[in-house]
C-alpha cells in the first residue's frame, strides 16, 4: 500500500460476469479468496440484478455476513434474504416503459416481491435465467395494472435494439427511473437510486466505511456508476472497453479467474504492505480475453 493511500476495508463485487464463472461456478480459488478478506479484516458484499432469491445459494460457500443487494439496489435483504429496504419503480410508470421496451421488440419480464413474471415461458433467455436464478417464472398473459414493481427487464438477442432502447428509456424517463444494461442483451429499469452506485452509497453509511475505503469489482456498464465513487475500481478482463476504461484497475476474465486475481493483486496488499500492483497499462493489455456470461 503506497504512503497516504487509504486502506480498503470492504469488497463489493458484481455476480454475474465477476465473481462466478460464465457456467455461474464459484471456483475454489474465488471461495479461497474471499476467505482471504476476511482474515484480513476486509468485509465481502454482493450486488446484482438478480432478485435476493437468485443470491441465495452464494451466502453460505462465502459465508456472505454483509446486506445484499438484489435488483441493482432496488431491494437490500439481510443474508437470510428478510427485507431491510426496497426502492420501486413509481406505479404509473410501470405501464409506459414496458410499452417502450416492446416498441423496439424487447421481451418484458417483471420483478415484483420475491415474484419473476414473464408472458412467454419459452421467450429468449428464461430458461437460462431460470437455471442461474435456481427458481422457475410466473406466465402471465398480460401485466395490466402492476403495483410496487421492483424491476422491469427487457430482453433480445438483437443487441442493437436493446441498445437503441436503452437510450430511449434514458432519454424519455432518466428523471424517473434507472435505465442500464446488465447484460448486452438485458435492458434492466429501476427505480431512480436502485443503482450499484446507490448500493455503494448504502453500504457505505450502514458500515461507516469511506467511499475511498471500499473497492468495487464487475463487468458490466451498470458497474460504473459504482466504480465512480469508490476508492478503487477493478474491471474484468471480459468487460467491453468502455468499462474497462471506467475502472482504475483490469484483472483477467471471469475464465480465467479474474476475481481471484484482482484479490490478490490490487485488495490484499491494501490490507497493509502488499506489493504494489502491476501498471494499469501492463494489466489491461494482458487482461481483455474472454466473453459475458448469462445473469441479469
Amino acid at each position: 500500500m503506497n504512503a497516504g493511500t487509504p486502506p480498503i476495508r470492504l469488497l463489493l463485487a458484481d455476480v454475474d460476469g465477476t465473481l462466478v464463472t460464465g457456467d455461474k461456478i464459484l471456483t475454489d480459488r474465488t471461495v479461497d479468496a474471499v476467505g482471504r478478506l476476511y482474515d484480513a479484516d476486509i468485509l465481502f458484499a454482493i450486488t446484482s440484478g438478480r432478485p435476493p432469491r437468485g443470491m441465495a445459494m452464494l451466502v453460505e460457500p462465502l459465508r456472505v455476513t454483509t446486506t445484499i443487494a438484489g435488483f441493482n439496489g432496488g431491494i437490500f435483504v439481510h443474508p437470510d434474504m428478510s427485507v431491510i429496504e426496497q426502492r420501486t419503480i413509481p406505479d404509473e410508470l410501470v405501464a409506459p416503459v414496458t410499452a417502450l421496451l416492446e416498441a423496439y421488440h424487447l421481451d418484458v419480464w417483471l420483478y415484483q416481491g420475491t415474484e419473476w413474471y414473464v408472458r412467454d415461458a419459452n421467450g429468449p433467455h428464461v430458461a437460462r435465467e431460470a437455471w442461474t436464478v435456481r427458481f422457475p417464472p410466473t406466465v402471465l398473459d398480460h401485466y395490466g395494472d402492476q403495483h410496487d414493481v421492483a424491476k422491469i427487464v427487457g430482453v433480445s438477442d438483437d443487441l442493437d435494439a436493446v441498445a437503441a432502447a436503452s437510450k430511449a428509456a434514458d432519454a424519455e424517463y432518466g428523471d424517473h427511473v434507472s435505465a442500464a444494461r446488465s447484460q448486452p442483451y438485458y435492458l434492466d429499469v429501476t427505480h431512480p437510486e436502485a443503482n450499484k452506485g446507490g448500493v455503494l452509497a448504502f453500504l457505505s453509511q450502514k458500515y461507516a466505511i469511506p467511499p475511498q475505503e471500499i473497492a468495487t469489482i464487475g463487468d458490466m456498464p451498470n458497474d460504473v456508476l459504482m466504480f465512480a465513487h469508490s476508492g478503487l475500481s477493478i474491471a474484468m478482463g471480459n468487460a467491453s472497453l468502455d468499462v474497462q476504461r471506467a475502472a482504475r484497475r483490469c484483472t483477467t476474465a471471469n475464465s480465467d479467474e479474474g476475481f481471484a486475481n484482482a484479490v490478490e493483486r490490487y485488495v490484499l496488499p491494501t490490507a497493509g504492505g502488499g506489493t504494489s500492483p502491476r501498471s494499469d497499462t501492463t494489466t489491461r493489455a494482458t487482461s481483455r480475453k474472454g466473453g459475458q456470461s448469462d445473469g441479469t
